[in-house]
């Protein structure tokens, strides 16, 4: 199973609403995938945001839905993937 690890930067001013965007993405991909997603705050660095997304199964299915849910975000996301040593 692969863990997803998706980082950016969010502009102080956008915070706010993009906290329902996310929302709605994360609902998204968990109705569509059944892979619930977290969405979090760097502790130190207040406008670095991360999803992760975690035992996923079809990698190839899971990577197209997420970049076309997550397109209308207009955020430049960088994708880690991870799997168990």
């Amino acid at each position: 199973m692969t863990s997803y690890y998706v980082y950016y930067r969010v502009e102080p001013g956008r915070i706010a609403s993009l906290q329902e965007e996310v929302r709605l993405l994360l609902r998204s991909v968990e109705a569509a995938t059944g892979v619930r997603g977290r969405w979090m705050r760097r502790r130190d660095e207040p406008a670095t945001y991360m999803e992760v997304y975690e035992d996923v199964g079809d990698e190839l299915a899971f990577e197209a839905l997420l970049a076309r849910e997550a397109a209308p975000l207009g955020l430049q996301r960088h994708v880690e993937r991870f799997v168990c040593a």
